[in-house]
């Protein structure tokens, strides 16, 4: 339950207005979330997409285009496209898989592990941020928060990668 004086409800109840609240939070949070990447994309015409792709090649070395097509949840058109361009622009390495051939491993190159890193970079500055305002039980709170909603494929896959450590 939380205590009457920080809200005032049970967490076992929440009205509609504390939910549209809570969904307007997540979506002006997600914006400043995005903000700083994006800048720093947009002087490089690419888009969130082109991010996305990075980070979890970044988490995953190796991990093969059906695995990110798995994890982004996109079109294997709209991966495509986006990998096209970060392997043109020396970004990506699409390697042949030694077991299976008609696989492809994915890997950053050094320039592409250095815009991620500038990427995450400006996102774990804000996170880090607001967690220290927000405090350690909050920070446990909010990820028990999101990874409630999370679809239970979507949690599984996530789990997988948090336990894949960084």
């Amino acid at each position: 339950m939380s205590d009457p004086g920080h809200g005032g409800e049970s967490l076992l109840f929440l009205t509609d207005e504390q939910l549209r609240k809570g969904i307007e939070a997540m979506f002006f949070a997600y914006r400043g979330f995005t903000a700083d990447p994006d800048r720093i994309l947009e002087n490089l015409d690419y888009g969130r997409a082109h991010h996305r792709a990075m980070h979890f090649i970044h988490r995953s070395p190796g991990t093969t285009v059906n695995n990110l097509l798995n994890i982004l949840g996109v079109t294997k058109q709209s991966l495509n496209r986006v990998l096209r361009t970060l392997i043109d622009d020396g970004l990506v390495e699409s390697r042949i898989g030694k077991v299976d051939k008609r696989e492809r491993h994915l890997f950053l190159t050094e320039r592409g592990a250095e815009l991620e890193r500038q990427l995450s970079d400006a996102q774990r500055a804000r996170m880090r941020a607001a967690y220290r305002a927000a405090g350690p039980q909050a920070v446990q709170g909010f990820r028990t928060v999101l990874e409630s909603m999370m679809d239970p494929e979507l949690k599984r896959q996530y789990l997988t990668l948090k336990e894949g450590g960084a």
